[in-house]
Order: structure tokens, then sequence, then C-alpha cells
């Protein structure tokens, strides 16, 4: 709805800039018939209309394009938008992003009905987690970058509905097979939002604005898997189908809300209606956006934004490093979310649904780190006034004990969980784990967007494609590996993982401008 009120507002903008420039050479302001503003005039208005470019190739016939840009100030470009726009816009990336997340760990709690209807095994039900996260890992390679070629919008729409599908198809499988492929196919169309929503928020923001309205979207859509366990507590009691349908249902809300209030961001698609509009309204077809100047068909611009996830992937050491970090920190998440009930349920004698309501300890971890927003922000601010804002700031998230905490916590809950030690004892450990994994998301989410800009989805599909595959794939081994050690050895192993891992914030903040150095994509 709000993409077709900007298309109507961009034509009506061109149309006054025409009429403007067209005005009669008395100074009348009179304008001339939109029949006339083509032939002997098309130079006229092609050097006098506000934003665009004349480019005239070194040699040649003499032709020249038109490239649109923003004219100064245009209250259609995204980065002049009041901040009210801007953190509506936000917020509905980060709902887009927790609706897609949430499904990915809702079901858990309703696992063993799952197995019982089907008639599987605890390794193959945990592959309805698996498969979700291999459809999320491979869509993401597509989806992010396809928006840079059609938009932010009309990605999140179409894929969001098949997705919506899919999570009704999965609710009514009538076997195991087609329950996972349904799996698969949820988690691949629903993966937009875990790219897009980074080059979402990086259309928008500068990059000192970044610091801290990323970190409050980073955070919300983060709560996602955690909440996920939360909301489906007691679902087995009511059918393990209602993890879906519960699923569904939020999909459904956070699709109304976005149809009726999310409007376009990406400058690119943004131009060239302006573009579009002016080739209209002229009859003169050399109006050109500039990055689509050497591209003309879509055909030629979709392949050219596929190809750069692999591109970028061989290209940018920092992806590369990030994509590794991210993938230990998922295998030990979800490694963690399969280990809840061995934890707690088995070591404490409390009920299923009470272990996974515990998820809530987590929860709180995740909104102890709000207060570290302010505080860098106001870092931020004052490096740039000194002209020192680097984006190795961004880093401080995870320095400020995310990358401490985090291994910290699972050492601390691998040798307490026993029945003579308090259960409050782990809980706590587990808001240390909460805190530790929303601190260093927001830390590599943060400083992608920060370095990539309006490349950052195709930044983050690399990142996201390789963690979720590699995690999807692993995940079903993490259930021999409680049901064959004890969940003081078992955590050991994350523990040990998580540990090794720790000083990467702080090498990168070392080293970070010589990695960026290397870098053919980055923006800063």
């Amino acid at each position: 709805m709000q993409s077709f009120l900007q298309h109507r507002r961009m034509r009506a903008a061109v149309k006054e800039d025409l009429e403007r420039v067209n005005a009669s050479p008395n100074g009348s302001s009179t304008p001339q018939t939109h029949e006339d503003l083509h032939g002997s005039d098309a130079e006229k208005i092609g050097t006098q209309l506000p934003g665009i470019t004349v480019s005239r190739p070194a040699e040649g016939d003499g032709s020249v394009t038109y490239l649109v840009n923003w004219k100064e100030g245009d209250p259609l470009n995204p980065h002049n938008w009041s901040r009210f726009e801007k953190w509506a816009c936000t917020f509905a990336v980060c709902l887009l992003t927790f609706s897609i997340t949430v499904p990915s760990s809702v079901d858990a709690p309703v696992s063993l009905a799952f197995n019982e209807h089907y008639g599987v095994g605890p390794m193959a039900g945990s592959m309805t987690t698996g498969m979700y996260l291999l459809g999320t890992g491979f869509g993401a390679l597509f989806a992010g970058t396809v928006s840079e070629t059609f938009g932010r919008n009309v990605m999140y729409m179409t894929t969001f509905v098949v997705f919506m599908l899919f999570i009704l198809a999965k609710a009514l499988a009538p076997n195991y097979g087609s329950a996972i492929v349904f799996r698969f196919l949820t988690g691949f169309f629903g993966s937009t939002p875990m790219t897009a929503a980074g080059g979402t928020i990086a259309d928008m923001w500068t990059p000192l604005d970044m610091i801290f309205c990323v970190p409050v979207g980073a955070m919300t859509s983060y709560a996602g898997p955690i909440v996920g366990p939360i909301i489906g507590a007691y679902l087995p009691e009511i059918g393990f189908r209602w993890a879906d349908w519960i699923a569904l249902i939020i999909a459904g809300a956070v699709l109304i809300s976005v149809f009726l209030f999310q409007p376009e961001t990406y400058r690119p698609v943004l131009l060239e209606w302006r573009a579009k509009h002016l080739r209209d309204l002229t009859g003169d077809s050399r109006y050109q956006v500039d990055e689509h100047a050497t591209t003309h068909t879509l055909g030629s611009r979709l392949l050219v934004n596929l190809y750069r996830p692999f591109l970028m992937t061989y290209t940018e050491p920092i992806i590369l490093v990030f994509a590794f970090y991210l993938t230990i920190i998922y295998i030990v998440l979800f490694t963690f979310l399969n280990g809840y009930p061995y934890i707690f349920q088995q070591t404490y004698g409390i009920s299923g649904s009470l272990t996974f309501i515990l998820w809530t300890a987590l929860l709180i971890g995740d909104l102890a780190a709000l207060p570290l927003i302010p505080l860098i922000y106001g870092w931020a601010k004052k490096a740039a006034v000194e002209g020192t804002l680097t984006p190795e700031l961004c880093l401080w998230y995870g320095m400020l004990g995310g990358s401490i905490c985090l291994p910290m916590s699972l050492w601390w809950m691998a040798w307490t969980s026993y029945s003579d030690i308090s259960i409050w004892v782990p809980i706590v450990g587990s808001v240390f784990f909460g805190y530790g994994l929303v601190t260093i998301f927001t830390t590599t989410f943060l400083y992608t967007c920060f370095v990539y800009g309006v490349h950052s989805a195709s930044a983050l599909a690399f990142m996201t494609c390789i963690r979720y595959v590699i995690v999807g794939a692993l995940l079903p081994a993490s259930i021999p590996m409680y049901e064959n050690l004890d969940p003081h050895k078992a955590l050991t192993i994350p523990a040990s993982l998580a540990t090794l891992m720790a000083p990467v914030p702080f090498l990168l903040y070392k080293y970070g401008a010589k990695i960026r150095g290397m870098s053919k994509t980055a923006m800063h």
C-alpha cells in the first residue's frame, strides 16, 4: 500500500519539476503541456532538472545519458524522512524478522508429541528444526540479493505470503516426509528479512544513527528464537499442531501491518521510479539510474545482484570472519536449545512445560543489553565530532562482556547443573547466555550494515547461508550427544567452542581497519 502511494507521490513530484523547468520564457508560471516536453526542449529539461547529471561518452556520436539522482533535500529520499518514519520502518522489519525466527524454535516444546504422532525418534524429530534452518540458509542466498533488484517491499510481501502458506501446509501435513519438506520450504521463503532487513535499515539511517537504531532492531528481532519455546511451553496440552497455528497467527498480524504501513526504502528502485516517470512524461528514453546505466535489462541486473554475494565471499575477509564466528555461535545456540530438557528436566525433575518457561531467563539477558545502546551511541557521537568515527566502534557491543559472557555462562551451567545445587544457579547462568548471545549478534549485524551500506543485504546473505546450512545439518547430532553424555560434558563442548571464539571482537577492533583496507566493496 505504502509503495503504491510512494509511486504516485514520486510521479507528482516529477510532474511538478517538469512544469517548473518548462515554464514559459517570459517568466510566466503557466506551464506548457506535457506533450511538449520533448524534441527541441529535451536538452533544456535534461540539464535543468534538479538531481539530473548529464553523462557524455568520451568518444562516440555525441549522445548523452541523463543520470537520475536525488535532488537536494528531497523528501522522497529515505535519508530525509522524519525520525518517526524511519523508526516505524525499522520496527516493521524487526517484526518481520521476529515472526520468521519464532517458528525456528516454537516447535521445540511439542517435539515429543510430534515424534509420537508420526512415529519417529528424537533425531528424526529434530530434523523439523534442522530443515527449517537449511531452508533459511539456502533462501538467504537469493532473497536479500533479489531485493536489490526488485526492491525490499516486493520481496517482503511475496515471500512472506508463500512463507505463511507453507506454515499452513506443514500444520496439515499427512506424514513425516511432507512435514519436513514443508519446513524446508517455510524456512526458504522466510529467509528474506534475515538478509534484507539490514539493507532496509542501511537505506534510511546515517552511519552514526545506525549505531543506535540497529542494536534496537537486532535485540528485538533476535528475541524470536528465545520467545519461541516460551510461547510453545504449554502447547503439548492442546496439540502439537498449535505450534504452527500460533506461528501463522503471528505472521498474519505482521503481514497486515507491513502491507499497510511499510514503504519502499531501496535507493536504486526509488530512483528508477523517478527515471521511469521522467521517461514517460517527457518521451525521452535517456533518463537512467546510474546503477542501471550499463545494465539496462532486468535480467542482467538480476544476474549482477545474484552474483554479488558469491563475489563478496572470497573478496571480503570481514564477511568470512563473521560467517565463521556466527556459525560457531549458532552451533552453540541450537545445541543449547536441544539440551535444555536434559539440563533442567532430567537433572531437577521439573515438567517439560516449565523447562521451556525457563527460557524467560535468556529473554531477560537480551533486555539487559539495552542500556549499552545509549552508552555506545554517546561514544559514537563524540567520535563523530572528533572525526574519529569508524566501524570498529560497533564492536564494543561484543567487547563489553558479550564474547566473554557467552562461554562463561556455558561453563557456569555445565558444572552447576547438579540436583544438589539450587536450580536458580544455572537459571542465572542462562541470563548471561542471553546477554552474550544478543550482544554478539548485534556486533556482527551492526558492523556489517555500517561497512557495506546499501549492499548490506548481499553481505548478510552469505553469512546467513553458511551458518544456517551448517547448523541445520549438524543439529540432529546434538541429540545423541546429550543422550550419551551427561549435561556437564555435553555443555563443555559448546563452551569450549565459544571460548575459542571469544577474542574475535577484540582482534577485529585492533586489526579491523587493515582488514577493511583489503575490501573492494566496503563503504568505510
